[in-house]
């Protein structure tokens, strides 16, 4: 890989033919091995790779800087958008990944970058999991979209969320919809992170769907 992101990559035990892959990205402050704890399930049977931030964030990284919450500077947002982008097509070629079997997973940031992705990728996209996020107001408005219809897409988000408003996670619910997306959407008990049950859920999202 030539991509200029720091990130951890497993493999699926089985070698043969085209495999599934899981594109994960962390929240800001965090690191590119937060997240891997919520996909174990998948190890033996998907490529999974988790990109680190570019960003210094202490304690940990970001994938992009704001002007204020829900709104990201747009110049930083457009640049790692285009390389993540890069980042996925190249993984796809290099470990010869199933192209009708690719997934994002998204917490906070990460979810915001991955419900991005899906509409500006297209049917590279098959699936996303985005855990208390939003979409961008330029992103709707000023991007070039792509069709969603073949999508499936889990949003979830905490009912008291401190930093990242639950109506922000319905919007995104509802936009998806408006676009034909197929949507799961849930809320639980939590302010800005994933409960057990969170997890459970989300889980059986992607084993229903890939």
């Amino acid at each position: 890989m030539k991509s200029p992101f720091t990130f951890v990559h497993t493999a699926p035990k089985a070698a043969a033919g085209k495999q599934p892959a899981i594109f994960l990205l962390h929240g800001m402050g965090s690191h590119e091995e937060d997240l891997l704890q919520l996909v174990q399930d998948f190890k033996d049977s998907h490529h999974i790779f988790s990109l680190r931030g570019p960003i210094v964030f202490d304690p940990g990284y970001a994938f992009f800087t704001m002007e204020e919450e829900g709104k990201p500077i747009r110049t930083v947002f457009d640049e790692v958008l285009m390389y993540i982008q890069s980042f996925i097509h190249e993984a796809i070629a290099e470990f010869e990944l199933d192209e009708e079997q690719i997934y994002v997973l998204g917490f906070s940031q990460g979810a915001v970058l991955a419900q991005s992705l899906a509409l500006t990728m297209g049917n590279v996209i098959r699936g996303v999991v985005a855990l208390s996020g939003y979409i961008p107001d330029f992103v709707k408005l000023d991007y070039k979209k792509q069709a969603v219809n073949h999508l499936n897409i889990f949003i979830s988000h905490g009912e008291y969320d401190y930093i990242i408003p639950p109506q922000w996670g319905r919007e995104s619910k509802e936009y998806f919809e408006s676009l034909d997306a197929k949507v799961t959407f849930k809320t639980y008990k939590d302010g800005h992170g994933v409960t057990p049950e969170n997890h459970h859920d989300l889980i059986a999202f992607l084993r229903q769907n890939s």
